[in-house]
């Protein structure tokens, strides 16, 4: 009995005490986590015509935002010029996925260097050309009440960690859109800018249409789990929930089924 009521004693003590305030928390009250809106808000989806922008642009449409997409022949996102004439005409925009790149791989002996610069060209300069002057549209928008402006999300790749024999510019193009991330979401900071890149593995899209089958096979086959390639609208999804999570900044996600490529 005496065994039994003295735990119930150190319990009632127990429940008695109240947990350490934090510091400075004193008369503060926890908010409500919520999510930044989608509906009414415009975007702008590069290489929205096909793959995970046209995946992603259906994705904002259904949310009911109002969606630009940028894709060629109308504009080319390594042209400053018509990247501004796509944006000037729009009264605001709140967000941009940036899903226009290409590919192209080669031996470094012998690598042109005109493609070379092509790639990095259109995936690495073009991403900033149109993100450099989308932040310009956002920052004369109206903060809401947190001061969220906009949020930019980038795509690199699984290639800018891990890229194959043959991929020295696109993982180099790709790599430079990881490597930027940070920097450029710690600039855009004080605008209420929000910045984050996703970097998805190969999937099963336009750009990977031209790929041998034992190349494909290959890659499959080095995917723990799901053991396939990725889907456009599961790139679509992780979009949305960067878009909706206001505390996501600064992050390069992979999006990859934990894959790791293998030199070839």
């Amino acid at each position: 009995m005496g065994q039994y009521g003295g735990t119930a004693r150190r319990l009632e003590c127990r429940e008695r005490r109240q947990p350490a305030a934090e510091p400075g928390s004193a008369g503060r009250e926890r908010k409500a986590a919520r999510s930044v809106r989608i509906e009414g808000r415009t975007f702008v989806v590069t290489g929205g015509r096909s793959g995970l922008g046209a995946a992603t642009a259906a994705m904002l449409e259904r949310e009911g935002a109002e969606v630009v997409v940028a894709d060629l022949p109308e504009t080319d996102v390594t042209d400053e010029a018509a990247v501004a004439r796509l944006l000037e005409p729009l009264p605001a925009l709140h967000g941009v996925v940036n899903c226009a790149g290409i590919g192209g791989g080669a031996r470094v002996i012998g690598f042109p260097l005109d493609r070379f610069r092509r790639i990095v060209e259109v995936n690495l300069i073009g991403t900033f050309v149109v993100l450099s002057q989308a932040a310009a549209k956002m920052a004369e928008g109206e903060p809401d009440e947190e001061g969220t402006r906009g949020v930019i999300v980038n795509t690199a790749s699984n290639a800018a960690f891990d890229g194959q024999i043959g991929q020295a510019a696109y993982s180099a193009s790709k790599g430079g859109v990881a490597g930027m991330t940070l920097p450029i979401a710690r600039d855009l900071a004080s605008k209420g800018i929000r910045v984050c890149t996703i970097a998805p593995g190969p999937a099963d899209t336009p750009m990977v249409a031209p790929m041998r089958e034992d190349i494909r096979e290959s890659l499959v086959s080095q995917v723990p789990f799901p053991k396939r390639l990725g889907r456009p609208e599961e790139f679509a999804a992780l979009v949305k929930h960067i878009v909706e999570n206001e505390y996501l900044n600064g992050e390069t996600i992979r999006l990859d089924g934990a894959l790791r490529m293998g030199p070839r």
